[in-house]
């Protein structure tokens, strides 16, 4: 049976896309994003094979900042969201194979186009010569956040929302999601945080990777905002208080640890700030760790260093990639390694 690992498990080796021109990375903001992008790049790469998948136009551009390192193949996108667009990948601990969910640019919104991301996942199953299959659900790697033994989280305004799957039931969603993840048991949080919503810019709908995520069995990291003027504080609170009535899929009840948002609650533009180190990424050796130059970085470090013992974490400025949509764990996609 194929299943997907858990983000601890040994990895084979990163994926991401470069930034291209759209109304997302435009001017100033591409050149700023395509070094951040890098940033983060270069730290999984301490811990990693990284690929990154870079349109024809900016070849030059990422070899120049990403270093001689890191692997470039060119490939025609869209955006740069490998967590979203690339697959997610499964494994029977001895092959390994890629589920192909459908892409429709978040919930086909005004902003975002998909052409050629939609078509991103079947090219690097291609381009690592594993069999792919398709899904007729439209989701994204972001909206879903696995403990690798029967456990999966989703977000009702993700998977149910009518811009992406209308029609399908809560139990229709479950099944297909089991049936690709091998997972058995899903726990559905309500929603995701404020400025993954219009109007505030370049957002997901509710993504669960920057709101709560797995960090080993019968632990979850949860976002919490302390800030009572901010819009994400109850939701934020609500979303603790329902985890802990929860189990996994093996009947234990959950531990969940609350990271506290950043003291900054306004974003550069001055709306309401989703920074978060929920969304972070877990490689081989390290953790690759949102920083917002804020007081609460070093808080959530040593937080992370106790829950991962004899992994480096490693800081990494988040904020531009923020400002784009999301965050570190958007824009890497892990391969697991077979027969780990």
């Amino acid at each position: 049976m194929f299943r997907m690992p858990p983000e601890w498990a040994p990895h084979e080796r990163t994926w991401m896309a470069w930034p291209v021109p759209n109304t997302t990375f435009t001017g100033d903001d591409l050149a700023a994003s395509r070094r951040a992008w890098a940033d983060v790049a270069r730290a999984v790469r301490r811990f990693e094979p990284v690929t990154v998948l870079v349109g024809p136009a900016g070849t030059d551009d990422a070899r120049a900042l990403l270093g001689p390192e890191i692997e470039i193949v060119e490939a025609e996108l869209d955006d740069a969201w490998m967590r979203d667009i690339g697959p997610t990948f499964v494994t029977d601990g001895q092959r390994l194979a890629a589920v192909d969910w459908v892409f429709n640019g978040w919930g086909a919104q005004e902003w975002a186009s998909w052409g050629h991301d939609s078509q991103i996942a079947r090219r690097v199953a291609d381009l690592i010569d594993v069999p792919v299959y398709s899904s007729p659900l439209v989701n994204e790697g972001g909206g879903i956040h696995v403990d690798g033994e029967g456990t999966v989280l989703l977000t009702e305004t993700v998977q149910l929302g009518p811009e992406r799957n209308p029609g399908w039931t809560k139990a229709e969603v479950e099944a297909e999601i089991h049936r690709r993840l091998g997972t058995t048991k899903a726990i559905w949080l309500r929603r995701g945080l404020t400025a993954d919503y219009p109007p505030h810019g370049f957002g997901t709908l509710g993504h669960v990777d920057i709101v709560a995520a797995f960090a080993g069995p019968g632990t979850i990291v949860a976002h919490t905002q302390p800030d009572p003027t901010h819009p994400d504080h109850e939701p934020c609170a609500r979303n603790v208080a329902f985890l802990r009535t929860q189990t996994d899929a093996r009947g234990r009840p959950l531990e969940v640890v609350e990271i506290e948002a950043p003291t900054t609650v306004r974003n550069e533009e001055g709306g309401w700030a989703d920074y978060s180190y929920i969304n972070h990424y877990v490689c081989n050796g390290g953790v690759v760790l949102c920083a917002f130059d804020d007081p609460r970085d070093d808080q959530a470090a040593a937080i992370f260093r106790r829950l991962y013992p004899g992994r480096e974490v490693v800081l990494v400025d988040a904020r531009t990639i923020f400002a784009g949509g999301g965050g570190i764990h958007c824009i890497t996609q892990q391969q697991p390694r077979v027969g780990a």
